[in-house]
């Protein structure tokens, strides 16, 4: 690699703003309680921020409903606060992502409260609109991923309107040139504040079908979705139209002309299609579309090696210009200490998680609360909010469980708010409090630190290749190599010990000092105790 760009190989620290840190006492964090934060961001050795929305929202979907692009929500603060937010940021060389939220619009943006009026308004093709069938019904067999149809009637205009996600979140009309422009101006707003990137949320959701065909059934053996519940009907078709269609390439590259004006400025496309890897492959090609793409791909209940390494290669073998990024949780799943072990949080395994995420080929996304451990929280049904949970429960409970408050210390609302809380706090969760962990030289917390540091000093773990071992269940292993280095990453995912045979001659075993690396080399094979790592330079 010729020039290592920022972002490549980056530890990128997911922030859910309403749960980080709540300075004005509402029981909702804000963007001043991120600021205040911003030394223990540091230390955590991770490169950049990507920020949740905090934009203007009537916050029916918590912020990824937006009613103004360029403003922030008083919930959060104000433009002030966040110009602050970038430059704090930046004096401590951590750069700044934030979410953009393309494909649709909260119904309170004034966009979609003048398109509604009728047919011969400005703004009257700004959104997706359609006539009803001759039987009063909606134009296609369409669903919206949180639950039933994906139109909703409106009897001023006396047509459906298209809303991929909540009914109060009109999808945009992306084939008329007029909405690209002014969501490619939105977008310069916040490039001309100086933030270093953009999170682009269901990015291949913009286009739809212009036909409006039908999407076809999916066979019920085939009805496995990737972020949403498995009783969900939105499982029962294949997602031909509504997403994912050719024209949105062209839309991306315009996305990337206008970075390209603002340099060492990064675009990450979350993608969720019918074939996410695929996807995420053709949106990074040829250099003129995203920087980085990322799926649900490992967001699963999947926890196996096969399923990693199948993963992984997969993509590696369609993905060979792009840059991936990968994740083990965040603010739309399960947390990841309890989905991948369902007898609760064992902490050598979350030291484990960690060191196999910031090793695979690409960039990581690690979601705050993940280097503490923090399990799922039980959120009881009275103190739900997310309106996804409320459909679905009790048979999927939704996403508040990964969205309660960061516990800063063992203390009432763990110093998170001294108001309620806008989610009550897991007592599980004040006992794995950042102050607890931070005296404990054994903790998560304090092995994320150690591990992060560490791989700084290892190019190969960085921006190396990537070429996995042929291994038995519950051994994952993988070489990342440079032109100048070669380093062996062995993991094991169960909590027995495993052998690996191994005929490589080692140079050195570098983790030997770290806390949590407990495989031992001799004579051919490598002894990994349950939950524990091995790496080694050849």
């Amino acid at each position: 690699m010729a020039k290592q760009d920022w972002w490549q190989g980056a530890v990128i620290y997911q922030i859910y703003p309403r749960s980080f840190q709540d300075t004005n006492n509402d029981g909702i964090g804000d963007i001043p309680g991120i600021i205040s934060r911003l030394d223990y961001i540091k230390s955590l050795g991770v490169d950049a921020i990507w920020v949740s929305p905090f934009f203007k929202s009537p916050m029916k979907d918590f912020g990824y409903d937006i009613s103004d692009y360029r403003d922030i929500d008083p919930l959060f603060g104000n433009i002030a606060d966040f110009d602050d937010l970038i430059a704090q940021a930046h004096q401590r060389d951590i750069k700044i992502i934030i979410d953009q939220v393309l494909s649709h619009t909260s119904d309170q943006h004034t966009w979609f409260t003048q398109s509604r009026k009728d047919l011969i308004n400005t703004k009257a093709d700004w959104y997706v609109w359609a006539d009803a069938k001759q039987d009063g019904t909606a134009p296609n067999n369409w669903l919206s991923i949180f639950g039933g149809p994906a139109w909703q009637w409106e009897p001023r205009r006396k047509q459906y309107y298209l809303h991929n996600f909540l009914t109060e979140q009109p999808d945009l009309n992306f084939h008329n040139p007029d909405v690209r422009k002014h969501v490619l101006d939105n977008i310069e707003f916040w490039l001309k504040k100086g933030v270093d990137g953009f999170r682009l949320d269901a990015i291949n959701f913009c286009f739809h079908d212009a036909q409006l065909r039908d999407n076809p059934a999916k066979p019920e053996d085939k009805r496995e979705g990737r972020g949403f519940s498995e009783d969900n009907p939105y499982a029962f078709q294949y997602h031909y139209y509504n997403n994912t269609q050719p024209e949105n390439l062209g839309f991306i590259k315009e996305i990337r002309n206008l970075l390209n004006k603002y340099p060492d400025t990064v675009s990450l496309g979350e993608i969720s299609s019918e074939d996410s890897l695929s996807t995420m492959a053709e949106y990074t090609a040829d250099g003129d579309k995203l920087h980085m793409g990322y799926s649900f791909e490992l967001l699963t209940d999947d926890y196996s090696a096969k399923y990693i390494r199948e993963t992984v290669q997969g993509l590696e073998s369609k993905m060979l210009e792009g840059w991936p990024c990968w994740a083990f949780s965040n603010h739309d799943v399960q947390r990841v200490a309890s989905r991948w072990n369902k007898s609760g949080v064992n902490p050598e395994q979350v030291k484990m998680l960690t060191a196999m995420l910031a090793s695979l080929r690409g960039s990581v996304c690690m979601y705050q609360g993940e280097e503490l451990g923090l399990g799922e929280a039980d959120v009881k049904f009275e103190d739900l909010q997310d309106p996804y949970g409320k459909t679905f429960w009790p048979n999927f409970k939704g996403r508040d469980g990964c969205r309660t408050p960061m516990p800063w210390t063992n203390t009432l609302n763990g110093e998170f708010s001294i108001q309620k809380p806008w989610l009550p706090l897991d007592d599980n969760h004040l006992e794995q409090c950042v102050s607890s962990q931070e005296s404990d030289k054994s903790s998560i917390l304090n092995a994320y630190r150690e591990f992060l540091t560490w791989r700084k000093n290892y190019p190969a773990l960085v921006v190396g290749t990537i070429e996995f071992l042929v291994t038995q269940e519950p051994i994952l292993a993988f070489w990342r190599q440079t032109d100048e280095q070669k380093v062996l990453c062995c993991f094991n995912l169960s909590a027995q010990t495993a052998e690996l045979e191994i005929t490589e001659t080692f140079k050195s075993t570098p983790l030997n000092a770290l806390s949590h690396n407990k495989g031992r080399y001799k004579v051919n094979k490598i002894t990994l105790p349950g939950f524990s790592c091995f790496y080694a330079i050849c």
